[in-house]
């Protein structure tokens, strides 16, 4: 029988791998080659990217998964996966670079720039409209 001390430490020590868990999840149809190492590298390479490309001071990761031997390469919003029909590096670090950026703002922030957005092309004036 375990000792309650050595329960709780096991299930502390299982959290915290749980937690410094980053990058993608992978899902494999069919048979698929993933590179995992050239995977992380360019997972790590590209929020790096991002978050040095808009000044950020936090680190950007993702939650995302990529599924492999889908039936086309695309990006799901709504799912946040990164669907490829064979590993390809520069779709897959595209898919990345793009869930960072989302990453990046919250929602408010998202919501102040568009309203900002709006703003400024109200603010505009249309040189080749004629004046009355």
């Amino acid at each position: 029988m375990i000792s309650p001390m050595k329960f709780i430490i096991s299930v502390l020590a299982l959290a915290t791998a749980c937690l410094a868990q980053e990058g993608p999840t992978v899902h494999f149809k069919g048979k698929q080659n993933w590179p995992a190492a050239e995977a992380e590298k360019i997972y790590l390479s590209a929020c790096s990217a991002v978050r040095r490309e808009f000044g950020s001071n936090r680190a950007v990761r993702p939650q995302l998964t990529v599924v492999l031997g889908a039936d086309k390469d695309e990006v799901s919003f709504d799912e946040r996966e990164i669907r490829l029909t064979k590993w390809d590096r520069h779709a897959f670090a595209e898919g990345v670079v793009i869930f960072a950026f989302e990453d990046l703002m919250s929602v408010e922030q998202r919501l102040t720039l568009a309203k900002r957005a709006v703003t400024w092309a109200d603010s505009t004036v249309d040189v080749e409209r004629p004046s009355k």
